[in-house]
């Protein structure tokens, strides 16, 4: 069996261009550390705790089909004039932080919260903060954790 980690990257499309660069930031992390990974599209934050819950369930039925050692959540959210953006915010990152939890994964959080695209941007960018990098490189640590503590089930 292959030892380098597999590796489920959800991507919210709401902000495609915002999300192209996160993906590009963490799929640079994963290859370089000659993870594999395999990418998942949602329309938005808010579906992206579902997709990693159907993914851990669809473990669950085919055991033929590698598990996940990790996920990516990938995302942006841009406060707009109404409330929406603090139960998209609150709610996604509360189910993302449940599921990390109740089902022991390794998770990287790129879920981009801001007040405008200019700062969206900046964390982006691969030439700036590279967020997509770093949240690549905390799910690659977090495996590492389960690997630790023999938490795999291979």
């Amino acid at each position: 069996m292959d030892d380098a980690p597999h590796i489920l990257i959800v991507e919210a499309r709401f902000y495609e261009e915002i999300g192209d660069e996160l993906a590009k930031g963490a799929i640079a992390e994963l290859e370089k550390a000659g993870a594999t990974y395999e990418r998942l599209e949602v329309p938005g934050v808010f579906e992206v705790p579902a997709a990693i819950r159907m993914a851990i369930r669809s473990m669950d039925f085919y055991s033929g089909q590698r598990r996940f050692d990790g996920y990516i959540a990938l995302g942006c959210v841009i406060r707009g004039e109404t409330s929406h953006y603090d139960y998209v915010c609150s709610e996604s990152a509360r189910k993302l932080q449940d599921l990390a939890c109740g089902y022991t994964l390794a998770m990287g959080y790129g879920i981009l919260t801001c007040e405008n695209a200019d700062q969206a941007w900046a964390r982006a960018r691969m030439t700036e903060k590279n967020k997509g990098g770093d949240v690549a490189r905390a799910c690659l640590d977090m495996v590492k954790v389960k690997h630790r503590f023999h938490l795999f089930p291979r």
